[in-house]
């Protein structure tokens, strides 16, 4: 191996310490060469043969260093302070001239010394420092910049000094004036009560400044003692200001010690250091091969209030914006503006707007574009949402039928979605912030309000987002995208549309069409209903469908039991719902019945409400109920033991009766019982109704002088006796004779006035 100027050369002599040589001069006859210790702060040149140092490379006994450990030192003249270049500048101008006349005296020592002495008297520098320049000049690599001053490792870097008694640091501002030292030192033991006052009163969720934590830890880790309050408050005491560390000995050592992430995660929480803090080494346009490949999906609520397209007078709140945007080239290929809340319909409108045909879709505005303006129509292969909307089991659909996959983000992480957050704000300041209504900071008092300056309505608002993304995506210009070495000799603009466009020549294959019926279909929430006798039985209602009728559901349902079935449904009418048949790929209306005609056309949640409304009113009744059963409940008692008690009484007057005779005579007993009630139920024409002694009402027959018989013989004397029973009966009753008695005494009465009629 050739030898050459500057090489270094490390000696495998079994040493621990590694022993490493620079070569500084080579004679021209290539036979002698001088040479230096690296490490030895004290080494001089000395001289070895050309072909003893070969000889050591080729038997192995040295080996050549590739890395120099003084290169650091080769950097621009712009990088360097300018204390530093004149430092340098002044020991290159003393030793210049014994370097650069290539004066081999200066590697010899005993020529060395006398040229050394005749410059000293020269420049009237010491003999210690021309050694100084010219050993790191040699050790240096030969270089002016080997000179610079190496203040890096000056103080001792990495080491905790010693005070030795004596107050380290800059002195204090009374010490300047006094002269006498001020302040404590920091040692291991102050140094534990900083640890422990920082962690309690700093690194925590309660966000107090340095300085009050400063004032906790002494308060807490270095008072004397307590004092009482005339209050019984125990209050710290405190020694002079000069006996305790400073505020900056507590921030220095805090400082020097932290470690940045965890205190940011103590004070800040996880989700907020990982949102706002952590390190940025990602590129979310690497995870995308090419347009399809990943879209991301988010809500926001816009900023701006609108107006009722019915009464433009009514304010009816802000709308609920979503979009889909292909992370690869940055387009918006969907969007849905409801006023819906963030959910799984504006998610679900905003998919079937990735997948239908934008120019149809613009026309439903009055916007006229071509193909080329919005070349979006299909679904992605990866959609990345927030574990909101699409997580569940509607979003399962999007998996199984549609073969696209869905990833949710960690909670609180919406920088894991970057790109469209971004997006929402663009449009708010290109779009939104600019437009009668928008939603300005907190208003003032005396302000207008923002609210009563909205002028659009739904539709309008909704020409003006379609007239914005097609803005975004035709000249949207984004100089901080990194084109790969591709799309650079392609010459591609970094235009959302160029993008696409370029992915859809070079990248291909991620993008998925469907059917816009499949589509919906897979898109609409799904949940189980029940096959009943009475039709198939979805959230309280009855629909019916061609296929149930054909295969005889019902009728099976109620020969047998229900089953359960999986529908879809739109939350937006309750009139049809739907089958999947051929996992997904076929679908079967369902409609309402005729008898729940009244819930047609109606939304889900507003049937839901009245459903739900009707169980309330129903748990209520519960106590109108209760009440209603406790009173007729305590009637039907009191009537029983009424029964009971005169039944009783009639029994004990009653005596030598056996249970056969009351049992035998239960057919006379009806019959005669019969005949009273239909007497007494009888309806009789134009007899009067007066009250009788007891306040009883009843009836007084009036005959006519043409049609009143004249009384016999036999009524008469009938007569006679009811009037005697009747002076009977008002004495009994003054005597409190039972009801059943005066009952007996008329049965016994009535044969005899019936035959008298007769």
């Amino acid at each position: 191996m050739k030898l050459f100027v500057n090489l270094l050369l490390e000696w495998q002599d079994g040493t621990d310490i590694a022993r490493i040589e620079r070569l500084l001069w080579i004679d021209p006859s290539y036979t002698d060469v001088a040479i230096i210790e690296l490490l030895n702060p004290k080494a001089l040149p000395t001289w070895q043969k050309c072909k003893d140092l070969e000889e050591a490379l080729e038997t192995q006994r040295a080996h050549a260093l590739e890395i120099d450990p003084y290169a650091s030192l080769l950097k621009p003249e712009d990088t360097i302070p300018e204390k530093h270049r004149e430092r340098r500048d002044q020991a290159w101008d003393i030793i210049a001239p014994l370097v650069e006349d290539k004066d081999e005296r200066i590697f010899f020592s005993h020529g060395r010394g006398a040229l050394l002495n005749a410059w000293v008297e020269k420049t009237g520098c010491t003999k210690m420092t021309l050694y100084k320049y010219l050993r790191r000049y040699w050790q240096g690599g030969q270089t002016r910049n080997a000179l610079l001053p190496l203040f890096s490792k000056c103080g001792a870097p990495g080491k905790e000094r010693q005070s030795h008694g004596k107050k380290r640091g800059r002195p204090n501002k009374i010490s300047q004036v006094t002269q006498m030292p001020v302040g404590v030192n920091v040692d291991d033991k102050i140094r534990e009560k900083f640890s422990r006052g920082i962690r309690q009163f700093y690194e925590n969720a309660q966000g107090r400044t340095l300085q009050d934590a400063f004032q906790r830890t002494l308060e807490k880790s270095f008072h004397k003692g307590y004092t009482l309050s005339p209050d019984g408050v125990l209050i710290p005491c405190l020694p002079p200001a000069h006996e305790l560390p400073t505020f900056g000995q507590f921030r220095y050592w805090y400082e020097k010690e932290r470690d940045i992430t965890h205190a940011l995660t103590s004070r800040e929480g996880k989700r907020r250091y990982n949102l706002r803090h952590r390190e940025v080494l990602g590129d979310s346009t690497q995870m995308a091969f090419g347009p399809g490949s990943i879209y991301q999906i988010d809500a926001t609520i816009g900023d701006i209030y609108l107006v009722s397209s019915l009464d433009r007078t009514r304010i009816i709140g802000r709308p609920v914006i979503y979009v889909l945007i292909d992370v690869f080239s940055r387009m918006i290929t969907g969007l849905s503006v409801t006023l819906e809340g963030p959910s799984w319909l504006g998610a679900m409108q905003a998919l079937e707007n990735a997948a239908v045909d934008k120019v149809e879709f613009c026309q439903e505005y009055g916007v006229e574009i071509t193909e080329e303006d919005w070349p979006c129509h299909h679904l992605s292969e990866v959609i990345i949402a927030d574990r909101g909307e699409l997580e569940g089991y509607n979003a399962d659909n999007l998996v199984k039928a549609l073969n696209v996959t869905v990833s949710n983000t960690p909670p609180y992480r919406a920088d894991w979605k970057g790109i469209i957050e971004r997006n929402f704000r663009l449009s708010n300041d290109k779009v939104i912030h600019w437009t009668p209504g928008a939603v300005y900071k907190p208003r003032e008092r005396g302000e207008n309000d923002y609210r009563l300056d909205a002028v659009l309505d739904l539709h309008q608002f909704r020409k003006l987002m379609i007239l914005a993304i097609l803005d975004h995506n035709k000249e949207h210009r984004m100089d901080w995208y990194r084109m790969d070495e591709f799309m650079i000799q392609e010459h591609v603009e970094p235009y959302p549309l160029d993008l696409w466009n370029w992915g859809i020549r070079n990248r291909a294959g991620h993008l998925r069409i469907k059917s816009r019926d499949i589509l919906r279909l897979n898109l609409l929430p799904s949940e189980q209903a029940s096959v009943t006798y009475r039709g198939i039985r979805f959230q309280g209602l009855f629909y019916s469908c061609d296929l149930a009728l054909r295969e005889q559901w019902f009728v099976r349902a109620r020969e047998r039991s229900s089953w359960k079935i999986d529908v879809a449904y739109d939350p937006r009418s309750l009139t049809d719902i739907y089958l999947r048949l051929d996992g997904g790929q076929r679908l079967e209306r369902c409609q309402l019945i005729d008898a729940e005609h009244t819930f047609r056309g109606r939304d889900l949640y507003e049937t839901l409400d009245y459903l739900e409304t009707r169980k309330q009113q129903k748990e209520l009744s519960r106590s109108r109920k209760q009440q209603s059963s406790a009173a007729l409940n305590a009637q039907m008692e009191q009537i029983i033991n009424e029964g009971k008690e005169q039944t009783s009484t009639a029994l004990e007057q009653v005596t030598g009766q056996s249970k056969r005779s009351r049992i035998k005579g239960i057919r006379p007993n009806r019959q005669e019982e019969r005949d009273m009630e239909r007497e007494a139920q009888a309806w009789k024409l134009g007899e009067k109704l007066l009250p009788d002694h007891s306040g009883k009402v009843i009836p007084l027959i009036v005959p006519t002088e043409a049609s009143a018989p004249e009384p016999s013989k036999d009524a008469e004397e009938s007569q006679q006796e009811v009037s005697a029973a009747e002076p009977i009966a008002h004495q009994e009753d003054s005597t409190h004779v039972s009801q059943s008695q005066l009952i007996e005494k008329l049965h016994k009465l009535r044969p005899k006035m019936w035959s008298d009629d007769e």
